[in-house]
């Protein structure tokens, strides 16, 4: 096929034809790596574009399946990556000037999961600095395709503007907040944040060890389902990964979702947290899912309304510890709001960390009641659409620091719940929406049938940003 078609075809579709040896693998990854030369410049979507290194994955990859040795429908796929994960011989920055010349000596569980499902690596996607908050790119902020003067979402934006611009199949971002939902509803895209403990987190670099998740942010659930498929599983270098088997996740999109409950929360649908055009589009979507044969109703998570402050001392002190002898000898390295939230997160007392610690315990527990009733739980994924490129805006205010742009992410993140992101409508300036559906911890199965079964309801994924 015509190569300048390669990479407006979903994974899955790719892989089919690298299964039939319609397409080899280098035509696909030449036909990437050309589209990145030719068009990153106007996303800064990656930090490390490792093209020597992707060319020999992509032979290797094609010398197998022309033996027989098929792995699987991401062998040969050309996938980036966020500078969060350790990859071997290659740099990895962290998004940051203080690892700006960093190169590990070993993979990523993540990464070394890819290798063997056959997955060919671009390169090492743009961040936020060590994929904390404060809006701080250190390598300069990604682009929206959707609008260039945009943001794509933190801290996984590179990813999100990278498979949004099919400068890669499908990538992996990291999710403590909404980094991997929040990239993905404003580039239009699905990003899945795994259940705690499905994907082992070992040589990602540490925010918050009870909150980071690694999961793919993909142009469609398929897709998704696809890569989840190959980077879960237990793992004994991450003590905390589950010992259950991981299930083909694609085979779960089939059938319908007749019966199933939905649960819409009340709270993160109020004017205070969620604009009109977000609010008519995920209440049209709901709609959608009723006239599939899913009952959806109304609901009140009071403490829900609260995410952002019972997640705020977590996110302060955990990274505070990590970073603990940084702060001592590099601070002036760290941009300005991270300093700021390092040192505040150095000084808060533990009685802080322990009444947040509890707070989180209720809030989990009225989300994990609620499942008794529902079989998922429906949110806008953010409240407003994509906002302005900001350089390093600086902290002046509450309203400036916490803001609501995760309020209906962490929910789910202080829940240890799995959580997807699907594309459920545009902005009257043409920029993506986002809807959001949790399940209960383990139900990666659930939201993902019913997150393709609206999916293959509307159009939203099929649509294309202008600026490709």
């Amino acid at each position: 096929m015509d190569t300048d078609d390669i990479h407006f075809l979903t994974l899955a579709q790719l892989a089919q034809r690298i299964q039939r040896k319609e397409v080899s693998p280098v035509e696909a990854t030449e036909a990437y790596l050309e589209r990145i030369d030719a068009l990153d410049f106007k996303f800064n979507s990656f930090i490390t574009v490792i093209r020597k290194e992707a060319l020999q994955a992509a032979k290797e990859a094609e010398q197998e399946i022309a033996q027989g040795n098929y792995l699987g429908p991401m062998h040969g796929i050309p996938v980036a990556v966020k500078d969060q994960f350790l990859t071997k011989s290659i740099r990895t920055t962290g998004g940051s000037r203080i690892l700006a010349d960093f190169v590990p000596d070993e993979d990523a569980t993540v990464i070394s999961k890819l290798k063997q499902a056959g997955a060919v690596i671009l390169g090492k996607t743009t961040l936020t600095e060590f994929a904390m908050g404060g809006g701080i790119e250190r390598f300069g902020p990604p682009r929206n395709p959707w609008n260039l003067d945009k943001r794509t979402g933190g801290s996984s934006g590179g990813s999100g503007a990278a498979t949004a611009a099919f400068l890669c199949a499908t990538s992996l971002g990291e999710d403590t907040g909404g980094s991997i939902r929040w990239p993905a509803a404003w580039c239009g895209l699905v990003g899945h944040r795994p259940s705690w403990g499905r994907v082992s987190r070992y040589g990602v670099m540490t925010g918050v060890w009870s909150m980071d998740t690694v999961g793919p942010i993909s142009r469609t659930v398929e897709d998704a389902a696809i890569a989840l498929t190959a980077i879960a599983g237990q793992d004994p270098k991450d003590p905390y990964t589950w010992n259950t088997p991981v299930p083909d996740y694609r085979k779960a999109l089939d059938g319908g979702i007749k019966g199933l409950r939905v649960g819409l929360i009340r709270e993160q649908m109020t004017p205070e947290v969620t604009g009109v055009e977000t609010r008519d589009a995920v209440l049209k979507a709901t709609a959608v899912l009723e006239e599939m044969g899913a009952t959806v109703e109304e609901i009140s998570l009071p403490l829900t309304s609260h995410s952002v402050e019972l997640s705020l001392v977590p996110l302060l002190v955990e990274p505070a510890m990590n970073h603990n002898g940084w702060i001592r000898e590099r601070l002036a390295d760290y941009g300005h709001n991270n300093q700021v939230g390092l040192l505040t997160g150095s000084i808060l007392p533990a009685a802080a960390y322990y009444k947040a610690q509890k707070l989180r315990t209720m809030l989990r527990q009225q989300v994990l009641d609620a499942f008794d009733s529902y079989d998922v739980l429906i949110t806008p994924t953010s409240g407003k659409a994509a906002q302005p490129i900001m350089d390093d805006q600086v902290i002046t205010s509450k309203e400036n620091a916490v803001g609501t742009r995760y309020l209906h992410t962490r929910i789910f993140n202080l829940a240890s719940s799995p959580a997807i992101s699907v594309p459920c409508g545009f902005s009257s300036d043409g920029l993506p929406i986002g809807l959001q559906i949790g399940g209960r911890p383990g139900a990666d199965e659930i939201i993902m049938k019913v997150a393709h079964a609206y999916e293959q309801s509307s159009d939203w994924h099929n649509r294309r940003p202008p600026n490709i």
